[in-house]
Order: C-alpha cells, then structure tokens, then sequence
C-alpha cells in the first residue's frame, strides 16, 4: 500500500508519526510520573512543561518536515521527473536546473547529471549508426514512395476490420475527392460495404494465397462507380485476421461513355431500320407496276423516305462522332513537348519544319498525332509541293484549338486529301489509318488556304493553357503497415496507449466566457501508432456570428474580415467531429475547448462524447501539481519549440500539444501506465487542478 503513494506523502506520514511518537513519550512520562507519586501530587509547572515541550517538539518536527520537503523530497521528484524526461523523451538538455534545486543532495545531483550525460552522448553515438545504417534503406523507400504515389489506379492496403493502413495520391481522388481519408479510418466510411465485405469473406475462406477477386463497387455516396480487384495478404499475425490489398478504378466515365454508345446504337437501328424498310416496299411496288394510266406516282414518297433516311444517318453520323473519343485513353500533352518531337520526325524524314504556338496542354496521343502529321508532310514532299513546313496551334474562343500544317507553294485539293486519309500511315503504325487517328480524337483534317498559302486543318477538342491549371495535390503516400498486425480492443479503458488513435485539437475564441463568446477556429491533427500524420490536418476558421474584440485579435491574430465567408460553428462543428470520428481526443486545458463544442451540440447534430485526455493532468502526472502547467512550460520542460508565428493560432498549439503528447507518453508507461484506464486513474487524482472529462 505504501508502495503506491508518492514520496513527499511517505516522508510527511513518517513526520507525523514522530511527532505522535514525541507526544506520546511525554504524554507517557506524566502517566508514569502520576502512578509513582499520585496525580495530585504532580506540580502544575511539571504538566505545563511537559504540554511545552510536546508542542514544542511537534513545533520542531514540522519545521524539519518543511525544511526536508522543501529541499530533500520535492528535490528529488524534480530530479526523478527531469531523470525520466531524458530517459524516455529524448531531451538533451543538462540538469543544471535540477541540480540547482537539489543542492541540498550531496553526489545525487551530480551523479544524475553524469549518469544523463553518459545517456545522452550514448544515444548519439548510436543515433549515428542508426542514420548510417538507413540512409540506403531511406533513400530506397523514397523511390518505392515516388513510384507509388503516382501509379494510375488507387492502391489501398487494409486488415481485416477495413482499416486502412496505407493509401497512395490516387485513393485521395478516388476516396476522398481531394482530401486524404486518413490511416486507421474505416474503408467502409467511404465505399459501399456489400462487394468489399463479400469479397473478403469468399477470399479469406478460399485457404488460397494467390487467390484474387475482381468487384465492382459504388462510393458511399453513389457517385463514383469503380473497378477493383482484391487479394488477400499471404502474412498472417498471430491471432489476428489477414489483410487485404485493394486496386480500384474510376470507371464512371467508361460506363457512362459505354451507356451513351449503346443508347446510340439502339437508336440508329430503331431510325434507320423503319426508312429502309418503306424504302424497300417503295421500289418493289415500282418494280412491280408499270408506268402508266392510273398507275399512281411514287417518287414524292420515295424522295420523302430517302431524305428521312439521308437526314437520320447524317444526325447520329455527327453524335456518334462527338462521344466515339469520350473512353479514348487521351492523355495531357505539353504542346512544346508535342512539337519538338514533331521537329525530330520531320528532321528525320528530311524535310524542314518551323513550329509556333503558346504554352498549351492538349489531350490527345501524341504517338498517333506525329506519326498522322508526318505522313502527311510525306505526301505532299511526295507530290512536290513543298518540303518546308510550318506547323501551327493556335487556341479558338471555345475549349478546343486549331493544329494547322502550312506551307509555302501549290494548294492541296479535297479529293486528294481524302484519298490519303484512307490508307495506313506506314510500317512504324501497324494498320493504324490516318482516318483512324481522326476518328480516335474526334475531329476532321481538310485543306484550306492560311496567312496567304495552302494548309491542312485539323481541330482538337480538349486544349488549356498550361499556366491556368490548379495547383496539383501533393501526391504522398500514407502508410502504417503496423495496424495491419493490431487485434483491436472495444473496451477504451483497457486498450494500450498505443494501440488508439488520438485526434489533437485546439480552439481559438472570441473571449473566455463559453456562455457568451464563440469559437473562431478550430484545428486538429491525428496521431496513429505513436506518431503524427503530417498530411492529416483539420484547419478551419469558423464565423462567430458576431464581431471579433480587438483584444481577442491581438491573442491570435484573427479579424472579422478573415472569417467572412468561413463556415458557422455548425458547419465546422460537423466537419470536426467527422475527423475526429472513432479517435480520443487530446487538448491543452479540454475543459475550455469542451464546453464551447458541448454547448453547441443541438445546432452541430452531434455529441461530442469521445473518451478524453488533458495534457495539464498528464503533466501533473508526470511533473507533480506545483509545477507550472501552461503550454509554454510544458513544451519548454520537454525540449519542444513553438515558433512565434505559431503561438496562440490554434493548428500552432495544437501541433505543439501533439509533440508534447507524444513525449509524455514513454514517461506514462515507464510509471506503469501503459492503458488508457490507468492514464484517466491516475489523472484523477489531480483533480483540483481541472475536472476529468471522461465520465
């Protein structure tokens, strides 16, 4: 039992019971005093020195408590904490501090000191090694990252509960429509959970390692329909489930492009099929009768009938020429990359080209649009009109651009043209057409004359200017492959530090009164598998409703102009507690940044009833209730830096109180508090400091 309380509480019950002890042998002595010589006849000076000398000997007790308290035992828990702080948290920091206070210690304070030291150039030396070790191991998972990243379908890798324990740049388009879903979230959050679940269910029951599925799966809200194909992880944890890999492919556009052919088609039969049909009974009734008296006059009805047949093909001729490129594997072209290497073809065939256009991005294949215009300036060097070219892009006021090949001599005719554009454009192409290669970009070739000599046109459809593209998305991949090997606890109280996933968070307000004031930004960050996701943030300001005070503003920065346009509490409220979904969360002081979420519960939908932790109570865990608290001390006790610029916005602190975390928790567990119940026990007892959260 003695064992559990704290140092200074044992030597204050060992003062204690010296003073009781003191009291007692005085009190003993008047009572072997009376026996002898009888209660009466003891003088009243003998009892009232006696009663002097047991207060003054509890007086003195005290004051040697004190003193011992002051500068032995509160010494050495400092010592002890600053000692674990160095152990476990990796500061590197000397003791000077510490053994300022514990002066009064004799060699313990210098010991400790050389003892850290010793720790400290120790862990050096073998952070050295380390980094030498790795540095090709890092350099080769920089690459394998690379590659990932940008492969050209989502790669997901899951365990058995689908939480996700890796996902590359394509998931985020796919999944998450711009924003990462998030390591140890649940892919069922964001896809439809009937072709995921039964695919792994048929696979992890197979017994078959190279056993793969293909499915085929809607996004949770509908929106999207991809192709995936899944395979079960062969790696089997120790009483954990395998596994899985998923590859998905968006192919709503396919689909739809497919559906619009097919639609196409049907109607094509259906228009063409009635006209034709008439047409027929037309010319054998004509066929059958002769011309003559009172033989009726079919023309007006045959010429009725071949113009609706005429009118019908030309109609779907044209729609079916607008979709036949839609599921083309057109790719983004830079039109400087798409000219020079028409130079280097033309340079090759020995003919001269002069190449002009703006920064342009074009979707088409590059491939068959070289070889479609090399052919051609072959031809016409092949007729002797020219052997100098120029080829032009040039944008138009529509989405598209006009690709013009112009030379200097005699004009080319139509005819001659459409001739060419029937035969194969060489040996280099296999069977590929030039009227092909028009076909697959949706577009027509003709000559016309240009600037005042001869050229052949050719639109093209998709066309951008390069400097008016969006930013791309960072295109990271994100993993963990530790989750995969997990078994997961429902019950919060009893699962390893660890093993949960922490959402970090942080408010700024418009005053410190929660019944009258309102938040004005919220951010958070998540910690997964002791570490944090540095592309997993939640940042948002959030419009109070009502005006910002100019001291408020000079805390953290944030004027009512900033928030105009910014989501209400509710808004934010709800996108928060969706990344905040199935995690516990931490903050510095919870208490504050709590009430304000709690109380705007009824507007926001949502309870905010996560299992909570407080850095102030852990610091007091960890550093005892009469150190200071704030964040400032508690980052500056661990060795941690906020930048000025960071400090009171509300992502600064948050990522500040992460690290702080993170820190903290090799101290916890070297204490024995390795769960989360242990934790919230222990924060408990510091309760004067703030209320416990967690029920």
């Amino acid at each position: 039992m003695l064992e559990r309380l704290s140092l200074r509480l044992r030597i204050l019950l060992f003062f204690a019971l010296l003073a009781l002890g003191a009291v007692a042998l005085v009190a003993a002595g008047l009572w072997i005093a009376a026996r002898d010589t009888g209660l009466a006849a003891l003088a009243p000076e003998v009892v009232q020195g006696a009663l002097v000398a047991g207060f003054g000997m509890v007086g003195l007790v005290v004051w040697v408590w004190f003193l011992f308290d002051s500068h032995v035992a509160r010494a050495i828990d400092g010592l002890a904490a600053a000692i674990r702080a160095r152990a476990h948290a990796g500061i590197e920091r000397d003791l000077a501090a510490e053994s300022r206070a514990a002066r009064y210690l004799g060699d313990l304070a210098p010991a400790a000191e050389a003892v850290t030291r010793s720790l400290v150039e120790t862990r050096s030396a073998l952070a050295e090694s380390v980094a030498r070790e790795t540095t090709r191991l890092a350099a080769e998972k920089s690459r394998l990252e690379t590659l990932l990243a940008d492969v050209p379908v989502a790669v997901l890798l899951c365990s058995a509960e689908h939480q996700l324990a890796f996902y590359n740049g394509q998931a985020v388009d796919i999944l998450g429509g711009g924003t990462a879903p998030g390591l140890d979230r649940n892919l069922l959050d964001y896809l439809r959970e009937g072709p995921i679940r039964h695919a792994y269910e048929r696979l992890a029951g197979a017994g078959d390692p190279d056993a793969a599925s293909d499915l085929l799966c809607a996004t949770a809200s509908g929106g999207r329909l991809l192709a995936g194909r899944m395979r079960v992880l062969r790696r089997r944890e120790e009483g954990v489930a395998p596994g899985y890999v998923l590859t998905l492919r968006d192919v709503t556009a396919d689909i739809a492009a497919h559906t619009s052919r097919e639609a196409l088609l049907s109607e094509i039969f259906e228009r063409v099929r009635r006209p034709a049909a008439n047409l027929q009974t037309v010319i054998g009734v004509m066929a059958e009768l002769e011309t003559g008296a009172g033989v009726p006059d079919l023309s007006a009805a045959l010429r009725s009938e071949v113009e609706a047949l005429t009118r019908a093909i030309t109609q779907l001729g044209t729609r079916y020429d607008a979709i036949q490129s839609d599921w083309r594997p057109l790719v983004n072209t830079r039109s400087g990359d798409l000219l020079d290497g028409l130079a280097a073809r033309f340079q090759a065939h020995g003919l001269g080209l002069e190449t002009r256009s703006l920064d342009l991005i074009l979707q088409v294949d590059g491939f068959e649009i070289i070889a479609f215009w090399t052919w051609l300036a072959d031809h016409i060097a092949a007729e002797g009109l020219a052997r100098r070219f120029r080829i032009e892009i040039e944008e138009e006021d529509g989405p598209g651009a006009v690709m013009r090949l112009c030379w200097q001599g005699a004009p080319l005719s139509v005819g001659l043209l459409d001739g060419w554009l029937q035969g194969s454009l060489g040996r280099d192409t296999g069977e590929l057409t030039a009227r092909a290669v028009l076909q697959t970009h949706g577009t027509e070739a003709w000559p016309e004359s240009h600037g005042g000599g001869p050229s052949v046109v050719m639109p093209i459809r998709s066309v951008r200017r390069a400097g008016r593209r969006v930013a791309p998305i960072a295109r990271k991949v994100v993993y963990d492959f530790e989750l995969l090997g997990k078994a997961r606890n429902a019950a919060v109280a009893e699962t390893r530090l660890e093993d949960l996933t922490f959402v970090v968070f942080d408010t700024e307000t418009t005053g410190l009164s929660p019944s009258s004031d309102s938040v004005v930004q919220i951010a958070a960050v998540r910690l997964v598998n002791g570490r944090r996701l540095e592309n997993e943030v939640f940042d948002t300001l959030v419009d109070p409703k009502r005006p910002i005070p100019p001291g408020s503003t000079d805390v953290h920065g944030i004027t009512d102009s900033m928030v105009v346009g910014a989501p209400d509490i509710a808004e934010a409220g709800r996108q928060f507690h969706k990344f905040a979904e199935g995690a516990v969360l931490i903050a510095h002081n919870a208490p504050f940044d709590m009430e304000f979420l709690r109380r705007q519960e009824a507007a926001i939908g949502k309870a905010f009833d996560h299992p909570i932790l407080d850095t102030v109570l852990l610091s007091a865990v960890i550093f005892g209730q009469l150190e200071q608290h704030s964040l400032d001390a508690l980052t500056a006790r661990l060795g941690i830096t906020i930048p000025d610029e960071a400090r009171h916005t509300a992502l600064g602190d948050a990522v500040a109180t992460a690290e702080a975390f993170l820190r903290l928790v090799p101290m916890l567990k070297a204490r024995g508090l390795s769960t989360f119940g242990q934790v919230v026990a222990e924060m408990r007892k510091h309760g004067r400091l703030l209320k416990d959260l967690n029920g």
